[in-house]
């Protein structure tokens, strides 16, 4: 007895799935079903329902009256107590995301929140989901349970925080914290180095067991790739993550080095993997239980992705997979990112986490103005409070309050006030009124001061053109230069520049990088800029000045080689998890 979905794929070449939803025992009268309107983990109402077509329903061979009530919700009226009920419908799917549904005639993929109604009063019951029409040689990777034929799970819940992968694919396994892992990866290119991967994943599990004090809560986990040629992004799940990456970042037979896209790529496995504990099990109080019809608000979102987001690429530092030098040149890129964002200055981290519904997900040309991210502040929050614990005596720093959370909640929903009850039970009142403090306030967190007892040198690099004006644009030879975003409080929003601006030329020269302004200025001259702009196909003259550094001159990182050897041991501990 049960909720059972039966999977078509017979309509590939369509991209569309045929569902079949049988519901075993229903009660008397009209029965409610709807299509979540987001996905846990992706904070934007997506609207999957606009994808389905076609619904109808029928009991004992009659068909029975169906009837939209919403973007997202129907009703079956006349349904009969204990007959069997089959609701059919269409799903187009071509979204080639980790948040949604895709099937071609090469390959499949799918979230239960783009194809599985939810049937109303039944949510609780046990789901099955089988197959039909699977194409000859297609696998079927999933973390959900197998029973025979069809795949199972206890609840609604469940059934949807298990994507399924579908079509043919490169498959490797290796084992950590005593728990069978598995990799499958769709579109690799031959020149794939798989056990290189599977080697390197397997060092930053057993890494990431290790910090959650050998805590695994799953019984087995699969990683899903979708290799494509362009794209970035991962989606966690309770025993599984879908991800998403260029494949050219995949490490090749061969190489030796590690490249920038492959160090991309690990940080992506990190950060997914460590959702596992930080959001799937230990999430916001809000949380708790899941509302499919709407936005489900939280001002935590700066612990549960802002932490995961620090830890992410230092966990490739505990595993051995990146050098501190390389740690520090890709902390000091996040730094000088928030530092070039006005926004962080209007708006808090729990107003970002808030506000994450309208605007993470929405950027326009002012976002920089107006909103942090709480990925990338959040991320440096992680750091700010790691390194102001450890200064307080806490020798495993985040680690502690980490595994702390954990234990209080055992494994299970908090809020913000068991964040700041463990840090004052750790390092005192003070550091916990400091940590809120930079939650909800906008001032520039003292990264700087922290970071000096580890013996890390700070300092401001060169600044672009772009970064001493203060805007953002794209450029190309072929296209020249088109601003996209302008700083507030910058030298281009004095100039009176705009987003959608063209610019031609600067000083009397043609301009197709921006850089190249520099080239018009003569070596004794003010940094005057003499700028020739496109806007709505008329041509404007405007006159910038050229700031030395700029707003947004860029941060750099590195170990100073003078510190005393007491600095040395801070820094050995930090990056160590010591």
């Amino acid at each position: 007895m049960g909720i059972r979905y039966e999977i078509a794929l017979d309509e590939a070449r369509e991209h569309v799935y045929r569902v079949t939803l049988r519901v075993d025992a229903p009660a008397e009268g009209p029965l409610t079903v709807s299509l979540p309107v987001w996905i846990p983990g992706s904070y934007l109402v997506r609207e999957f329902a606009r994808h389905l077509n076609g619904l109808v329903a029928e009991q004992h061979g009659s068909a029975l009256t169906v009837t939209q009530l919403d973007k997202a919700s129907w009703t079956v009226a006349g349904c009969r107590a204990g007959q069997p009920l089959a609701l059919s419908y269409r799903v187009y799917a071509f979204d080639n995301s980790v948040r949604a549904a895709w099937l071609d005639a090469q390959r499949g993929f799918f979230n239960g929140t783009s194809l599985c109604l939810r049937v109303h009063g039944a949510e609780a019951l046990p789901h099955r989901l089988s197959f039909s029409g699977l194409p000859a040689g297609w696998q079927i990777a999933t973390a959900a349970a197998r029973d025979g034929d069809a795949f199972v799970a206890a609840d609604y819940d469940e059934l949807v925080d298990h994507p399924f992968e579908l079509g043919t694919f490169w498959e490797g396994s290796f084992t950590a914290g005593g728990v069978p892992h598995r990799i499958v990866i769709a579109g690799a290119l031959p020149s794939f180095d798989g056990e290189r991967l599977l080697g390197d994943v397997q060092r930053i599990c057993e890494t990431e067991i290790a910090l959650w004090g050998g805590v695994v809560p799953f019984e087995h986990y699969t990683f899903m790739l979708n290799a494509v040629d362009d794209g970035h992004g991962g989606l966690e799940h309770r025993a599984s993550t879908a991800l998403i990456a260029p494949r050219r970042d995949l490490p090749r037979l061969g190489q030796a080095d590690a490249s920038d896209g492959y160090v991309q790529l690990l940080a992506l496995f990190s950060h997914e993997y460590f959702h596992s504990w930080n959001v799937k099990r230990l999430r916001p109080a809000e949380f708790a239980r899941y509302d499919y019809t709407r936005e489900n608000y939280t001002e935590l979102l700066w612990f549960f992705e802002g932490f995961t987001s620090y830890y992410d690429e230092l966990i490739l530092v505990r595993a051995g997979l990146i050098d501190e030098a390389r740690y520090l040149r890709l902390l000091a890129g996040h730094i000088s990112g928030v530092l070039a964002t006005p926004g962080r200055k209007t708006q808090s981290l729990a107003q970002s986490s808030f506000d994450a519904w309208t605007r993470l997900y929405r950027p326009d040309e002012n976002s920089p103005n107006s909103t942090i991210s709480y990925y990338s502040k959040g991320g440096l929050l992680g750091l700010a409070l790691d390194l102001r614990l450890r200064e307080a005596g806490i020798e495993a720093g985040l680690d502690a309050l980490m595994r702390a959370l954990w234990q209080r909640s055992g494994g299970g929903p908090i809020g913000e006030g068991d964040v700041l009850a463990e840090v004052g039970k750790l390092a005192g009142t003070a550091v916990a009124q400091a940590l809120k403090d930079w939650v909800h306030g906008t001032d520039d967190l003292p990264l700087q001061t922290l970071l000096a007892p580890l013996g890390v040198q700070w300092r401001q690099d060169r600044s672009s053109v772009a970064q001493r004006l203060g805007l953002r644009a794209s450029e190309s030879a072929l296209t020249g230069v088109r601003v996209s975003q302008v700083l507030a409080g910058s030298a281009a929003q004095a100039a009176g520049l705009s987003a959608g601006d063209e610019l031609l030329g600067c000083n009397g020269w043609r301009l197709r990088r921006l850089d190249d302004a520099l080239l018009t200025l003569a070596s004794d001259a003010p940094a005057a800029l003499r700028l020739l702009v496109s806007r709505d196909q008329r041509l404007v003259e405007l006159n910038a000045e050229l700031p030395e550094l700029g707003q947004a001159a860029p941060v750099l990182l590195a170990v100073d080689e003078k510190a005393p050897e007491s600095a040395l041991g801070r820094r050995r501990a930090w990056l160590s998890g010591g």
